[in-house]
């Protein structure tokens, strides 16, 4: 079965819903016919350190190793995919002179045991992988490296740190903390998280404790034991110990992906103290490298390949003479080069919200907001309110091909949304980056969710989203005056002069999940001493 039958394959069984397939590995070999290249063994099969049979296979070059040995890289498969998610990439390493081997972390594919989400196991099990190279093949003992997009990616980051006689990682749609990524400003991702629990019960054998874990985030109980569990699974735990080896790391990202949202990997970039890259494109979880995995030319495979090549055969590949981070920007698609992050030069440019009359919305202004006298605006939950991160999935991919989501700033109902608006921008505003809020709230109850949209909006009121975010509070004092601070996800996104800034909120959005079903209201308060504002990230 080729790869893009049986990726078409698993899709559909996860449309369906089967759950008769439930905690039932998808298990599937086959064989090649003979090439001028290399030699394909699908049959192997490694022992764990518990005594488990992983399921991988393996790309073996015909051309005679150098004298050190192959050159080698391990690849670990995706989430609901298997060890053959990586064919085409494998089989185009092998032509380059590599041995490619990929396997099935356990609970996927063929692979015994349960799913462990990059634990202890899954460091193990990478080991006992370069233990089964170095006894049965002629790999370069100096010459490993490991790499992987979104499961497989945190794999690689996390067995940097744990398996040193790995050089380097390669690490696509990856995370940099997991609790973060699913929990950020206490705010479980619904959908996402739905997503990967039900998928992983249709393709894979799950610790049950999966799902248990979610489920707390979701009723947001047992949360201390649930984010320790995550901190343990995060990279940004490792740092130090990455940092120690100098390890070579590349990253890669993208501006839309709702579930390893770029700010916790811009973060963990900034950690690293060794050779280091970090790509971060437009679209949406693993959209920029997928149609690598088709054999299809593409930037952030053509630079892992540059990568491996530099740091495992030693070419001169010219990718470290490049500056180390790259954005390609929103709709434009125009890729930009930056030496450092945070960016050098970079400034922040502040907002004060002023409170919305009887038919205008609030304002934007680059002066505070001046009077004694406390206005309130209030919104009510219950309702959308037409501010909107678009369908699931499918928006952040369509805004990565350049058709973004779409509100009327006037049309957003103002009994459950508000919405702040600036004047004409008199020049174009590069946002690079992660936009701040700070709000002055009073909720009706002690559970409460709002959802920023920050918007392009032109000349006929209709906003282009650039970004958004949702921060919960989950023990509010209610009916009394408090502070709600908010970071918008990361973007790249050139704001044209003429247009306008707005910022809308609300208490729904399809994509997380909200902390009651109990009606609510929450006023903004303004006043000369208490601002609100937002505070957008500047580019040169």
């Amino acid at each position: 079965m080729n790869v893009t039958l049986r990726s078409v394959l698993l899709w559909t069984l996860l449309a369906l819903g089967w759950s008769s397939l439930a905690s039932a590995n998808i298990c599937v070999n086959f064989d090649l016919p003979d090439h001028a290249d290399y030699r394909f063994n699908d049959n192997i099969k490694v022992t764990a350190h518990d005594g488990i049979s992983l399921d991988a296979n393996l790309f073996i070059p015909n051309t005679p190793p150098p004298a050190s040995g192959y050159p080698t890289v391990i690849f670990i498969n995706s989430w609901v995919l298997d060890e053959h998610e990586y064919f085409l990439q494998a089989a185009k390493y092998a032509e380059r002179g590599y041995q490619a081997l990929s396997y099935s972390s356990r609970g996927w594919g063929c692979s015994e045991g349960m799913v462990d989400v990059a634990g202890p196991n899954d460091m193990a099990d990478l080991s006992a992988m370069v233990d089964w190279l170095l006894a049965n093949t002629q790999a370069d003992p100096n010459a490993i490296g490991v790499t992987g997009i979104s499961y497989g990616s945190g794999i690689s980051l996390l067995g940097l740190a744990h398996e040193p006689r790995i050089k380097t990682a390669v690490a696509m749609s990856t995370w940099g903390d997991l609790v973060e990524s699913l929990y950020a400003q206490q705010t479980p991702r619904l959908f996402w998280g739905f997503f990967l629990v039900s998928s992983g019960l249709i393709t894979a054998n799950m610790d049950p404790a999966i799902a248990q874990k979610y489920r707390n985030l979701v009723e947001h109980k047992n949360i201390p034991e649930t984010m320790a569990w995550g901190y343990e699974r995060s990279p940004s735990r490792v740092v130090d110990q990455i940092n120690a080896r100098q390890a070579p790391v590349y990253l890669a990202n993208s501006f839309g992906d709702n579930l390893f949202q770029p700010n916790n990997l811009l973060r963990f970039f900034e950690q690293l103290s060794g050779p280091k890259r970090l790509d971060l494109n437009q679209g949406t979880h693993a959209s920029a490298e997928g149609l690598g995995l088709l054999g299809i030319p593409n930037y952030t495979w053509d630079n892992a390949r540059d990568w491996f090549d530099y740091w495992l055969k030693g070419e001169d590949t010219g990718i470290m003479a490049r500056p180390p981070l790259t954005m390609l920007t929103d709709l434009k698609h125009k890729r930009e080069e930056y030496t450092a992050w945070p960016i050098p030069g970079a400034q922040k440019r502040t907002l004060y919200m002023h409170p919305r009359g009887l038919l205008s919305n609030g304002g934007l202004s680059n002066t505070q907001y001046d009077s004694w006298l406390t206005r309130t605006n209030t919104i009510y939950s219950g309702l959308d309110s037409g501010a909107s991160t678009g369908i699931p999935l499918l928006s952040a991919l369509l805004d990565g091909l350049g058709l973004p989501v779409y509100a009327s700033m006037p049309l957003i109902n103002r009994v459950h949304g508000i919405v702040y608006q600036s004047g004409a921008l008199s020049e174009t505003l590069k946002i690079r980056g992660m936009a701040k809020i700070h709000l002055n709230i009073e909720p009706s109850y002690n559970k409460v969710q709002l959802n920023a949209y920050l918007y392009d909006v032109d000349v006929l009121g209709v906003g282009k989203l650039i970004t958004h975010a949702p921060a919960t509070l989950h023990d509010a004092a209610p009916w009394r005056d408090q502070s709600l601070d908010m970071e918008l996800t990361a973007a790249a996104y050139d704001v044209p002069a003429g247009h306008r800034i707005a910022i809308a909120f609300d208490t729904f959005d399809i994509l997380y999940g909200p902390p009651t079903l109990t009606p609510y209201a929450v006023s903004f308060r303004h006043s000369n001493a208490a601002q609100s504002y937002l505070e957008l990230p500047e580019a040169p």
